[in-house]
């Protein structure tokens, strides 16, 4: 038996086939069956760029998977392979099994007894002293999230920056990966090789990945919780995966009051330690509901709250509040930012060169959305390290530099 993992917009799932010599047709069949998606309604690719395709035409350029009578075998899809599909309509997924809790009447088996000493507590106190966001980058978000979005939608992002000793995290810009939200989920579309540059510029700029950043939608306002079993799950994941105990998680939502006014809010948390724990050794539950509580958090097996043995525990419990600050950072966040609606261009290049011209050269590209852009364009090893260099001092960029960047600039 082979297994395959789907994703669509309804996050990942798994498709059992007998072997990999089955046509797309018959993959398609297996789909319908099993995920009860109809076939007519299915388009597979194994492009990720499938899931932000917006309009039946931008389906029509995915033809990787378009003939029906194609082998899997031929396309490279083995055991464990990534596919991509994105269907009309709408499903219903159904929730886990749920079997009565406690122990009395039957035998503790070592799992019972495991579960009996995962106590699911408050954290009072979070690793990290306080986070302190650049004005400029903040408000570059929060302003397409409210002006663009509207926040119908989720939107999210990486925030990088600096730890002090005293665990004082300061976030300087942050990254969009590319994405597609909905009301309810944020699905994170990752480039690796996107990240590689972004990594090695915040390298040289002497910064890391220091949390993550999402929008919570309108209409999760009118919702009673903080954060959702959802959102519990997506920020443990990158917490998990970040292995920083300084590591912070940022929500903005927009707070619409009685009087119709409405108020952009920031608030700042780290996941607690046990959440960490309970998310790496695999204790909660993923396949979630429609009618899941979305302020509860299931778990596999037992765990103890108070005096009880719950398989829901309160998404709260797992919040620890960080203290937010603000601050004026070494960059600016003027120049577009990447993998949002309007795509980033050569014009966009040379409309930023021109408004900052009365500025040193080195201020008018002190920007890590303009460095990522170059970036494609220019060599990760050599060019991308001086340029970042001379940011980080403040100091003056070569000639050469200079000419090769305004000569792109006027293509």
């Amino acid at each position: 038996m082979v297994m395959v993992r789907i994703r669509s917009r309804d996050g990942l799932e798994r498709v059992s086939i007998d072997n990999t010599n089955i046509t797309v047709s018959q993959l398609k069949t297996l789909i319908q069956n099993q995920l009860q998606i109809p076939v007519p309604s299915q388009t597979l690719s194994t492009n990720q760029s499938l899931l932000l395709a917006k309009s039946p035409s931008d389906l029509l350029k995915f033809t990787d998977m378009s003939n029906p009578d194609t082998p899997l075998s031929s396309l490279s899809i083995s055991h464990g392979s990534l596919i991509f599909l994105a269907y009309d309509g709408e499903r219903t997924i159904a929730g886990p099994a749920v079997r009565p809790a406690g122990s009395f009447g039957r035998k503790m088996t070592i799992d019972d007894l495991i579960a009996k000493q995962m106590r699911v507590t408050r954290q009072e106190n979070p690793h990290c002293d306080s986070v302190s966001f650049d004005r400029d980058c903040a408000n570059a978000f929060q302003h397409y999230v409210n002006e663009t979005l509207a926040f119908a939608v989720k939107r999210g992002g990486f925030m990088y920056g600096t730890v002090s000793e005293e665990g004082k995290v300061e976030v300087d810009f942050i990254y969009e990966p590319p994405q597609q939200g909905t009301e309810e989920v944020l699905m994170l579309l990752r480039d690796s090789d996107e990240e590689k540059l972004v990594e090695a510029i915040t390298a040289c700029l002497g910064m890391r990945r220091v949390g993550f950043i999402f929008t919570q939608t309108i209409m999760q306002d009118k919702k009673d919780y903080t954060l959702s079993h959802r959102e519990v799950l997506q920020a443990a994941e990158l917490h998990a995966e970040s292995e920083l105990k300084e590591w912070v998680t940022a929500v903005v939502k927009l707070e619409v009051s009685e009087d119709g006014g409405a108020d952009v809010h920031f608030e700042a948390f780290q996941m607690s330690d046990m959440c960490i724990r309970l998310f790496k050794e695999g204790w909660f539950e993923t396949e979630i509901g429609e009618d899941a509580d979305p302020k509860l958090s299931k778990m596999k097996k037992d765990v103890v709250v108070g005096t009880k043995d719950v398989k829901e525990v309160d998404n709260d419990f797992f919040l620890v509040v960080v203290k937010i600050l603000d601050h004026l950072g070494p960059l600016s966040s003027t120049f577009p930012i990447e993998n949002r609606i309007t795509q980033v261009t050569m014009r966009a290049l040379r409309s930023h060169l021109d408004r900052a011209k009365n500025l040193p050269f080195v201020k008018r590209i002190s920007d890590f959305h303009l460095l990522l852009f170059l970036a494609k364009y220019l060599d990760l090893n050599s060019d991308v390290p001086a340029l970042a260099e001379c940011v980080l001092a403040q100091t003056a960029v070569p000639e050469g530099y200079q000419i090769l960047i305004e000569s792109m600039a006027t293509t």
